[in-house]
């Protein structure tokens, strides 16, 4: 009975966020604040606990890039970006979306996908600004981008520092059986987007004119400031790179980059601050309440029981089913906490299997069905709740439906294309 209720206020709540009826954040809070009232949640547990409540590893890694790169928009290198990239595509609407992409999806495997959003969004706003064209399809490509290239590697998506750790897989590991599949993924999903944002490729020959006359140098605004924080920066993506050397979670090099970043460039505090995506954080902490509901009454751990019986001597069938049900699931309930509760239950399911190879492809396809279901809906993955946070600040929002009917079709073509990749490697 606990189950049924937690999964009827989780179902309701995920309506209204859909349905953009009420404020995401007011939905999340109402409900968790609901699923604790009713006790439904294990108690003071939720703020504690690693893998059944707030993901503080998460929320500290969000928050310390968002100082960071709140100093950095200071300097004016945002505007020189945008001025750049517009003038090197010659303003030609899907070559500049295609450049995007490219940087994103060629960032996210060393600098994480939220990271890479956050430092390439706020660029494509400037761009589309000055040539009088709206930027919501753009970032929503790139955010695309940014979950498929993000899976390449196992700092890429957060979902995969989770794996690799349960799992005990290597940067190496991911790299070898994770990249040659987002290869293919992702330039499929480069001639796709062709198609997929047709009507949204506008090109005004006037804009673009006065653009291509502009200065990009000008708009570095201080010189020696954008140095140290690029300097900064720099020590901040070597220690996300050496993250299974170093062993210093993600988070905290976000929040010793973000102190040192404010130290090093005298930034005011209050200004960068004010840059800081409080909604967003707010909202991811509301999100991992709801699922610890989800798991303190059973409902996950009934779902990955049902599978282990059912799948339990089925190799191939137990990949596609954590391969699709993952992508699926990933999609509605946000990768990062679906991965680090379905993560005991897979490591079950590996047990039982004959051989190590077979188990070990089970996780291959569990990780590459949560990382491409991180593109199913707006708040499937952290990146895409960061770029919506993001372009609602700058006045250009981008709703639920509006990402999620490119993010649907994207997701389904991923997840057959890693079917098959997982079948002809692992199982042929």
């Amino acid at each position: 009975m606990p189950g049924v209720i937690a999964l009827s206020i989780f179902v309701v709540a995920y309506f209204f966020i859909a349905t953009e009826k009420v404020g995401k954040v007011k939905v999340v809070l109402v409900a968790s604040g609901l699923l604790a009232v009713l006790g439904l949640i294990p108690g003071a547990a939720v703020f504690y606990t690693e893998h059944a409540g707030i993901d503080w590893n998460v929320i500290f890694l969000l928050f310390g890039m968002m100082v960071i790169v709140g100093v950095i928009k200071q300097t004016g290198a945002f505007e020189y970006l945008g001025i750049w990239a517009a003038k090197k595509s010659g303003g030609k609407p899907y070559r500049l979306m295609v450049m995007f992409m490219l940087i994103t999806a060629i960032a996210s495997p060393f600098l994480d996908n939220v990271t890479t959003i956050m430092l390439v969004v706020p660029v494509t706003i400037v761009v589309c600004s000055r040539l009088r064209i709206p930027p919501q399809p753009y970032i929503i490509a790139e955010v695309l981008a940014a979950n498929i290239g993000g899976a390449a590697t196992l700092i890429g998506d957060p979902p995969n520092i989770i794996i690799g750790s349960r799992a005990e897989l290597s940067f190496n590991d991911f790299l070898v059986h994770m990249a040659p599949i987002v290869v293919v993924v992702f330039a499929v999903f480069v001639l796709s987007t062709r198609f997929l944002f047709r009507r949204s490729f506008e090109f005004y020959p006037e804009h673009v004119a006065a653009v291509m006359a502009m200065n990009e140098r000008k708009a570095i605004s201080d010189p020696a400031l954008l140095v140290r924080c690029l300097i900064v920066l720099a020590g901040v993506i070597v220690a996300f790179a050496l993250h299974s050397v170093l062993h210093i979670e993600p988070s905290i090099v976000a929040l010793v980059g973000a102190g040192v970043m404010l130290l090093v460039t005298k930034a005011d505090v209050n200004t960068t601050l004010r840059e800081v995506e409080w909604k967003t954080l707010v909202f991811f902490m509301g999100l991992f309440v709801m699922v610890a509901a989800l798991v303190s009454t059973g409902v996950i751990e009934t779902i990955g029981t049902w599978m282990i019986d059912v799948f339990g001597d089925e190799p191939f069938a137990a990949a596609t089913v954590l391969l699709f049900g993952s992508a699926v699931l990933g999609a509605f309930f946000d990768n990062i906490p679906y991965v680090a509760t379905m993560a005991p239950i897979v490591e079950g399911l590996v047990g039982q299997m004959p051989d190590a190879g077979t188990g070990q492809a089970l996780w291959w396809a569990f990780a590459l069905g949560a990382d491409f279901g991180g593109n199913g809906t707006a708040v499937a993955a952290s990146a895409n709740v960061v770029a919506i946070g993001i372009a609602a600040k700058s006045g250009h929002p981008v709703s639920f439906w509006q990402f999620t009917k490119y993010g649907i079709v994207v997701t389904i073509g991923s997840a057959l294309m890693a079917w098959a990749y997982v079948w002809l490697r692992y199982f042929a």
